[in-house]
């Protein structure tokens, strides 16, 4: 293996070639510049590579290793060692879309059933890795340039007809904007509505605790108003003095409830009365299996010109592909045009061109169906689980999503509840921290259900019956 290494020698010097090239590996080892596990160059590569005769390469490997730092594996080379000891790092940085967990030490337990990453089900790994080659294989040398900061155009086109058949958005590929997951477009709208006089959000109450933490920290006020069973309570937005609103309305986070048809036509008014923003996250769309009854369409094409539909993969394939997409009005999408050109040269094409040809051939509407039907087994285990072991419980809202919000018995300590379930190596997540304020809303607990298999969720809630009788 061809291998490259950077190592400075200094002819003039008095100081051999030999034990230059020991001291300098020695301090890049030991300053951490070069990390546990790293492959050298053979000593034959490096010294063609300095300009030196082999013997002075081999001699240095060999001081190296005798002294511990390097080590000499037959067929593999020459490596750093891997059991240096290094300073421990400090704790990863929390994502601003996070459930409120990242940055924390998990604790090693049985049942995760927290809503995030960890809940999505098995990537389809086959049918991205045939889109992606064939994405590859058909990309000319023009396509692996800096791409649009709306997007490659090929995904804009087919994202448009995406929308339009399965969302019903009303759009054109001129107002479909790639972004990296939904992060990222609400970092650009963030960034864009102070300039259109709008300096305070609407949130839904209980809502998503990472999104409420990143309005704060962008700049914006964010203005909590309150979730009934219909969804967004309209009036209590328009008590709020607010002009732009960032919603659930298809299955709202995490209750589920659905933005009832009587709320959206209220909504939309506000909006027009206001000449108002709304945000329409549709975070999960395609995940819904509730039987005999349909997703509700798109808010967006009830009032194109007010609305701005949000929507990501990363329910439905991966967090880790960063790939999400805005459909905004054309005035605001060249906004966020000006924006975006602030902050970086746009998503990656590759990604992009596999997801367009995903989305061409029919392979995404063929893994929704496949997703769909695990989900709905998931589902229905918790359900009847929750039913069998947690009197007076109940799953709320829609068979829909990764998540299930269930609802608890009015006189259930909710934090008491999570405490107990983590002794018994159950990792839970209560409704409180999603609302705005401490001691608000009823006792519930979010559950990702996704990754569960049927025995897990009938065992994972019998441990927490167990807590709750006192067992």
């Amino acid at each position: 293996m061809a291998l490259h290494a950077a190592v400075t020698l200094v002819r003039e010097s008095e100081i051999p070639l030999t034990a230059q090239i020991q001291r300098f590996l020695k301090k890049e080892v030991t300053e951490g510049t070069l990390h546990p596990g790293t492959r050298l160059p053979s000593s034959r590569r490096l010294a063609d590579d300095l300009g030196v005769s082999r013997s002075v390469v081999v001699e240095a490997y060999g001081q190296l290793v005798a002294e511990g730092y390097l080590e000499a594996v037959q067929g593999a080379g020459t490596r750093v060692v891997r059991h240096l000891d290094r300073a421990v790092p400090g704790p990863p940085v929390p994502s601003l879309l996070d459930d409120g967990h990242a940055g924390r030490r998990d604790p090693a337990v049985r049942w995760d059933l927290r809503p995030g990453g960890g809940n999505v089900p098995d990537f389809p790994r086959r049918e991205w890795l045939a889109a992606y080659q064939r994405a590859l294989h058909a990309a000319d040398p023009a396509a692996l340039d800096y791409p649009p900061l709306a997007g490659d155009p090929r995904l804009r086109v087919e994202l448009a007809r995406y929308l339009g058949r399965m969302c019903g958005v009303r759009s054109t590929p001129a107002q479909v904007m790639v972004t990296a997951g939904f992060a990222q477009a609400l970092g650009l709208l963030a960034a864009v509505l102070p300039g259109l006089g709008t300096t305070a959000l609407g949130i839904e109450n209980p809502g998503h605790p990472g999104q409420r933490r990143f309005v704060h920290e962008s700049g914006l006020r964010s203005l909590p108003l309150p979730v009934d069973g219909e969804g967004l309570d309209v009036a209590a937005l328009a008590a709020s003095g607010a002009r732009a609103v960032l919603v659930t309305p298809a299955h709202q986070f995490p209750t589920g409830a659905p933005l009832s048809a009587r709320r959206r036509e209220a909504l939309v008014r506000w909006a027009r009365d206001v000449d108002g923003l709304i945000i329409e996250d549709d975070y999960d769309r395609g995940l819904w299996y509730e039987r005999g009854a349909s997703r509700p369409l798109a808010l967006q094409r009830l009032a194109p010109d007010h609305v701005v539909y949000a929507g990501t993969v990363s329910k439905t394939l991966a967090p880790g592909l960063r790939l999400g997409w805005l459909a905004a009005p054309a005035p605001l999408l060249e906004r966020l045009r000006r924006a975006r050109a602030r902050q970086d040269l746009g998503t990656d094409v590759l990604t992009q061109l596999a997801f367009a040809e995903f989305l061409r051939g029919g392979a995404y509407d063929r893994h929704l169906r496949r997703l769909n039907a695990l989900c709905r087994t998931r589902h229905d285990a918790l359900r009847e689980a929750v039913r069998r072991h947690l009197p007076g419980a109940a799953v709320a809202g829609p068979a829909a999503g990764l998540h299930a919000y269930v609802t608890l018995p009015r006189h259930t300590d909710e934090a008491a509840l999570v405490a107990g379930a983590l002794r018994r190596s159950v990792l839970l997540c209560g409704a409180a921290s999603h609302h705005a304020r401490p001691g608000e809303g009823a006792p519930a607990l979010v559950v990702g259900h996704a990754h569960l298999p049927r025995s897990g969720a009938e065992q994972a809630v019998r441990e927490l019956a167990a807590v709750l009788s006192g067992r």
